[in-house]
């Protein structure tokens, strides 16, 4: 039955204008994706299930649930479906879907139009029959606006986030009884930053993370600027080791499993409730080392987002330098081990006027170590740092940092050589690089999650950058040598 479902996706996704499903957030899910989601739910005994398919779309999630229901893989004396979807053009085709389990399966079901968020928090505010036992869902992917109707409307519940796709999940789990099973493809982007945190604080006090799944291949993706996982909760469990496995694509051919504590998943120490994923049950030279374990602050140093914004300041900035401006940085001016400041024929400028109005978002000329914001899909490291030498800058006084860049200071003045040396080294390690996609699925690198590694002590890094500067340029098999070797 699925390959029959998954045929009429496959046509009314073409069919689908990309406007549309941009408005609605709406992806609809490939079989394997499905019948590998609803394979997460474990056997059980008999009773009654009450399944929620929330963003439903043509079926197919409901679909690879009821296929293991007919196999007699998931026994239940009755399903009760409630599938919402808010596109009536797809209600016919949910319909028939639904439709065709009735003869093999003890199914009733309710293909709901409404609102699911308005739905949802009606039912979480005036009823006491959330009890709902299994969940599965792939929900839209679309912002929302702080002011909007849905951001008042999720506050009434208690949820304070900023996507569709974390609202849905905050309210079907709301809306689960206790022991309930939630199975949900979704963006990594919840896993860290400051804007997902109340979501990850909502998910993390009712449920326990079961298991979760990491495609390795971008080109599953339902949005290409990012990862998708697959997690599992379990509404009111007690958390215990969580199942991570990973896979290329959603061939799943190439399935690999590890069981990981806890703690290697959320650590204890962490304010802001950063989810890891590990991909590999062996623990690296970050986590293995005590040398490893200073914060930002117990370094006495700052990570900030570069203060120009070129497009709110875009009447000081000079394509070149001339006379009463100052050095503007952009990522593109850092390549390799160096930086080559002016650039010729950049399309971005390379200069920005000293004057009252700009004063304030600039930094006294030093040495700096800095971070690229944004990485493309097709390089090796995620996090690409760079130091800014002052030797560069001629007689400058004072640089400016683009919004596009990340920067190390101490009270935003610069750092000594070999401090900033050493900071770039270690952010360039293999091993910083594998720590910081366990929480990170997409390519946008912020201070925040800068502030949340763990630094080798302050003498390990000034040995770093001496070691860096005496070298010259050392390649990549040179940099985790040498890590692993004073973190030892």
């Amino acid at each position: 039955m699925l390959s029959a479902v998954e045929q009429t996706r496959l046509r009314v996704s073409k069919g689908t204008e990309a406007k549309k499903k941009a408005q609605l957030g709406q992806f609809l899910t490939p079989a394997r994706t499905a019948q590998f989601m609803a394979g997460l739910f474990p056997s059980t005994a008999r009773g009654i299930c009450r399944l929620l398919d929330p963003g439903a779309g043509i079926g197919s999630l409901s679909s690879a649930f009821l296929d293991r229901c007919s196999f007699g893989d998931l026994h239940f004396d009755k399903v009760e479906l409630s599938a919402f979807e808010l596109d009536s053009l797809l209600h016919d085709e949910l319909s028939s879907t639904l439709a065709s389990y009735s003869e093999r399966v003890p199914l009733t079901y309710d293909v709901l139009g409404g609102d699911f968020i308005e739905e949802a928090v009606n039912r979480i505010q005036f009823s006491h029959e959330n009890d709902f036992t299994h969940t599965i869902l792939n929900p839209p992917y679309k912002k929302i606006n702080s002011k909007s109707r849905y951001r008042l409307l999720l506050r009434q519940a208690e949820i304070e986030t900023v996507n569709l796709y974390s609202a849905f999940v905050a309210l079907a789990l709301a809306l689960m009884s206790l022991g309930g099973q939630l199975v949900a493809i979704i963006p990594r982007s919840f896993c860290n930053g400051p804007y997902y945190r109340p979501f990850r604080e909502f998910v993390l006090e009712r449920a326990a993370i079961r298991h979760m799944h990491l495609f390795a291949s971008r080109d599953t993706a339902f949005q290409d600027d990012q990862e998708n996982v697959i997690i599992m909760l379990e509404r009111g469990g007690r958390q215990g080791d969580v199942t991570v496995t990973t896979s290329t694509d959603d061939r799943f051919t190439d399935l690999v499993t590890h069981a990981h504590s806890f703690d290697r998943i959320v650590f204890s120490d962490d304010r802001e409730r950063f989810i890891h994923v590990p991909t590999s049950p062996e623990r690296n030279a970050i986590e293995l080392s005590a040398a490893i374990g200073y914060s930002l602050d117990d370094l006495g140093l700052k990570v900030s987002t570069g203060p120009v914004v070129d497009f709110r300041l875009k009447h000081h900035l000079r394509n070149m330098p001339e006379t009463g401006t100052v050095p503007l940085l952009y990522p593109s001016h850092f390549t390799g081990h160096g930086s080559e400041w002016p650039k010729a024929g950049m399309k971005k400028p390379n200069a920005i006027r000293r004057n009252a109005e700009t004063e304030k978002w600039l930094y006294p000329t030093g040495f700096y170590c800095v971070v690229r914001r944004f990485s493309s899909k097709e390089e090796n490291r995620r996090i690409v740092a760079s130091v800014v030498h002052p030797g560069a800058f001629a007689d400058a006084e004072v640089l400016g940092f683009e919004n596009h860049l990340n920067v190390f200071h101490e009270g935003k003045q610069g750092l000594s050589e070999a401090l900033a040396y050493g900071l770039a080294v270690f952010l360039n390690t293999t091993a910083v690089d594998e720590n910081f996609r366990r929480f990170n699925g997409h390519t946008q690198v912020n201070a925040t999650d800068l502030r949340l590694i763990k630094y080798p002590g302050r003498e390990t890094l000034i040995a770093l950058g001496e070691w860096a500067i005496h070298c010259g340029q050392p390649t990549q098999a040179m940099i985790d040598e040498q890590l692993e070797r004073l973190s030892a």
